[in-house]
């Protein structure tokens, strides 16, 4: 399957070369021709304006978005609409509020362009080597490309949430809840870097990784950001937060859904601002393995 890209940062990148190694034919949209060099190194075809990206993208085109949520995907909607056919299929793989999802689904359909919205998950690792994705949008669009999906994915690792904004919704939670799974990995390990043992953090975030109850991609994680700076001295403990688990509590507000943990996390980025906690360190460290997040340094 060919398939256009729009956004070829942190994810987008690793996730052209997953697809390519499935079988799949990626064409890029390169900023500039220093840009374009450089995919073409890695092996990433590219060109260097939309019209040609079009024009290079059989009937009905495919093109996958994954750019910063808000403005940043509006823009790539308003300078491809010239180059699009009725029929054509725009994928917003980004973190995209689900309402603004919502929004640009009624307006593309009112130009007859389809529109998927699909929730990824993995960090870059995943987007390289098995992606998890959440879909919606209209079912017969998602099984034309349900293949390719197929094939980036790690195995059992895709699936189709519904309606158009469901897939963004779905992992609008997702990192709601990994905001509440990261703060107890946190406060565990600033529990114990308070008591009178002298612990050994990268020795414990490995015995925990291997069989225990709490084992899994975030404990394994910490575990690598501990290999890298066994007591996080050169971290900052301040945690940014990307949106989704604001969108999440403001979410759980409307609902009337009792979600203290998923607040209180979020509650604890801001307060992580104004001091130096290790819980932060740890969530600031884990934030930058998984996801290429920056880390603020001393």
């Amino acid at each position: 399957m060919k398939i256009g890209l729009i956004g070829t940062g942190k994810m987008g990148t690793p996730l052209a070369l997953n697809a390519i190694d499935n079988g799949h034919e990626i064409l890029a949209f390169a900023r500039s021709n220093e840009k374009k060099s450089k995919l073409n190194e890695i092996g990433v075809d590219s060109v260097t304006s939309y019209e040609t990206l079009c024009k290079s993208l059989a009937v009905p085109r495919k093109i996958w978005i994954m750019v910063p949520s808000g403005n940043a995907v509006d823009e790539v909607i308003v300078n491809l609409l010239p180059h699009l056919s009725a029929g054509d299929i725009l994928i917003d793989a980004g973190n995209s509020n689900f309402n603004d999802t919502l929004r640009r689904s009624k307006y593309l359909h009112e130009q007859h362009i389809h529109f998927l919205d699909v929730g990824t998950s993995g960090g870059i690792e995943g987007a390289r080597h098995g992606a998890c994705l959440m879909i919606g949008g209209d079912e017969r669009i998602f099984t034309l490309l349900e293949p390719f999906f197929r094939d980036i994915s790690i195995n059992g690792g895709y699936g189709y949430m519904g309606v158009s904004g469901s897939g963004h919704y779905v992992k609008m939670v997702h990192n709601a809840i990994e905001y509440g799974m990261m703060q107890s990995i946190g406060e565990g390990f600033d529990l114990l870097k308070h008591s009178e043992f002298k612990f050994d953090y990268e020795n414990i975030s490995r015995i925990w990784s291997n069989g225990s109850i709490i084992e899994g991609l975030l404990m394994r994680l910490t575990n690598e950001a501990f290999k890298k700076d066994s007591s996080l001295e050169n971290i900052e403990g301040k945690v940014n937060d990307s949106g989704e688990g604001r969108w999440a509590v403001e979410e759980a507000l409307r609902l009337s859904a009792y979600t203290p943990v998923l607040s209180l996390s979020l509650l604890n980025r801001f307060k992580s601002r104004d001091n130096d906690n290790f819980s932060e360190k740890v969530i600031s460290a884990l934030r930058a393995e998984f996801g290429g997040h920056k880390i603020d340094r001393k």
